[in-house]
């Protein structure tokens, strides 16, 4: 492995900071974030907050941000870690077979790996999530618990080689934990 690559999983509707504050965090460490979706194409971002006196949350058009790869050109044994954002896209790209396939081998093979918010819909369906513990959004609180996970309502959990917060809100606190796993990582392979 020459460089440092990281994947980072998005699709339409991922949270923009959600993605964005990890993408520019592992590039201060000097990591290659390489973003990857169902095909290798621009994506729309979108910002999500529960606004005060609402019940639901609220979505607005974010930044638009490119794939590097498609999920089908993805060979996992070339990257350190994996995160897994937020936002809507989770629900719409977790059946992607060649995505379950690379979270899969991520979760079987002990490495670095990060969600926020909706991205436990991902480890979720790709079933990796059984008696982990993780934060996540509250709402989506069912869809670990029913897929065997442990929901923990913290804005830093970390499970062996799994870190996790539950919104953009805990990026300051779950985030630094998952990329000193990634410089432990990389401390292997030189």
């Amino acid at each position: 492995m020459s460089e440092s690559k990281v994947l980072i999983i998005v699709g339409d509707a991922s949270e923009t900071l959600d993605t964005m504050y990890p993408f520019y965090r592992l590039q201060e460490d000097n990591f290659v974030p390489v973003v990857a979706g169902p095909e290798k194409k621009l994506y729309q971002m979108v910002m999500h907050e529960v606004k005060p006196g609402w019940t639901i949350t609220k979505e607005w058009e974010g930044y638009t941000i490119q794939a590097d790869a498609a999920f089908d050109e993805i060979n996992p044994e070339e990257y350190l870690g994996i995160f897994f954002s937020g936002g809507r896209a989770p629900e719409y790209i977790r059946d992607n077979p060649d995505l379950i396939r690379i979270t899969q081998w991520f979760f079987d093979h002990n490495k670095p790996i990060a969600s926020v918010c909706h991205g436990v819909e991902i480890p979720a369906r790709a079933d990796r999530v059984r008696g982990r513990r993780m934060a996540t959004v509250p709402k989506c609180q069912f869809d670990l618990e029913v897929c065997g996970g442990i929901f923990v309502d913290e804005p830093c959990v970390v499970d062996e080689n799994l870190v996790s917060g539950r919104t953009f809100h805990d990026n300051g606190h779950y985030l630094g934990h998952w990329i000193k796993m990634l410089i432990d990582e990389r401390e292997k392979i030189v």
